[in-house]
């Protein structure tokens, strides 16, 4: 059975419910929180501080550490506390997201870490996780370019569908689905994360590329608006 609406009554290329707030956590140099449909995510931000020990420096440039977590109770089945493969990989690839966006070459010696953690997960977790991280970090007055945002762009059958929720991610009638998390850079309109989980024609990629570029055109105004609020 092809796949023709959206069981959320969501238009196919309209995000979830989407917003954003800034400055959540006291303690923290920078922070945020960003919610699509029913995932959470907030982002904490500690630095730029003196990277110790010592030897661990790099003299010409700055260090951004990412540390991505989902919480226990953030799905309906409990995971195991803790850093797995899944973190871990995912951690890696949002630091490479953000780097090009940090100007680290202006802060040697240092290191900033960023910590992001999921309170509630239906999908799309790491783009919720880069776009509350960029909001911290411009709220930690880290240098930065340009701002970045994310979103999962799908394929289901033969349809192009903006901001998948889980139930689109797990679709597997006719074709099945195909997941393709993105973040575009605000300014530059540079790709800094692409992951294709799926399959998709060559000749489809570019109504995707589309696609994400629009939804995180809609993405950015959310978090710059949060951020002109506690300016």
């Amino acid at each position: 059975m092809a796949y023709t609406k959206r069981s959320d009554e969501r238009k196919m290329n309209e995000l979830r419910p989407t917003s954003a707030k800034v400055g959540i956590v006291p303690n923290a140099d920078g922070s945020a929180m960003f919610c699509q449909g029913d995932t959470i995510a907030i982002a904490a931000v500690y630095g730029p501080k003196i990277f110790n020990p010592k030897h661990c420096q790099n003299p010409e440039k700055g260090v951004l550490r990412v540390h991505y977590n989902m919480l226990s109770f953030s799905v309906g089945e409990r995971i195991r506390p803790g850093l797995s493969r899944r973190s871990q990989e995912i951690s890696k690839v949002t630091e490479w997201a953000l780097a090009p966006l940090v100007l680290l070459d202006e802060l040697p010696g240092t290191v900033i870490d960023v910590h992001i953690n999921i309170l509630q997960a239906n999908a799309g977790t790491r783009c919720a996780g880069i776009n509350a991280a960029a909001m911290a970090l411009a709220h930690a007055g880290v240098p930065m370019t340009e701002m970045i945002s994310a979103v999962a762009i799908g394929k289901i059958d033969d349809k192009i569908v903006t901001d998948v929720n889980k139930e689109e991610e797990d679709y597997e009638d006719g074709e099945g689905a195909t997941d393709i998390p993105m973040a575009y850079l605000s300014n530059s309109g540079k790709i800094t994360l692409l992951q294709l989980d799926g399959k998709i024609q060559v000749k489809r990629f570019k109504e995707v590329l589309e696609a994400g570029k629009e939804a995180c055109k809609k993405i950015f105004e959310i978090q710059k608006k949060a951020l002109k609020e506690v300016e």
